[in-house]
């Protein structure tokens, strides 16, 4: 397998890293501001904790959204490229909108493009 040809009918070994690393990276700024907004943020609004007031909302919340959609686009584009079933795609894009499910989602795709791209490393050997 040449760095640039297809591993197992997948799309180029480079783009499909690529567009690993971006899906990987929007996992966890979009699971970040989500576990900030439900932690931080809904406490301090509704029950009046740090202060009271709704500034972490509209300022976390806002960036949740677009970092949500950018984590759709990138979720469709990495599993475009792997070859993912539509129930793998929408599955990993809901991961997004339940705290802390973003990040065992992100390990669990990543452990398997890894396997599909033949990036696993072996295990060490033990003395």
């Amino acid at each position: 397998m040449s760095a640039d040809g297809a591993a197992g009918g997948l799309r180029s070994v480079p783009k499909v890293r690529a567009a690993l690393t971006r899906y990987r990276v929007m996992a966890w700024l979009t699971g970040i501001g989500l576990v900030v907004l439900v932690l931080v943020g809904m406490p301090q609004k509704y029950l009046g904790w740090f202060g009271g007031g709704s500034g972490v909302v509209e300022v976390v919340g806002v960036a949740h959204g677009w970092l949500y959609v950018l984590l759709l686009i990138t979720t469709f584009d990495l599993g475009n490229r792997l070859r993912w079933s539509w129930g793998r795609m929408v599955l990993t894009a809901l991961a997004g909108t339940v705290p802390f499910l973003s990040f065992y989602a992100e390990r669990r795709n990543t452990r398997y493009a890894q396997v599909h791209l033949g990036a696993r490393r072996a295990p060490r050997a033990t003395a």
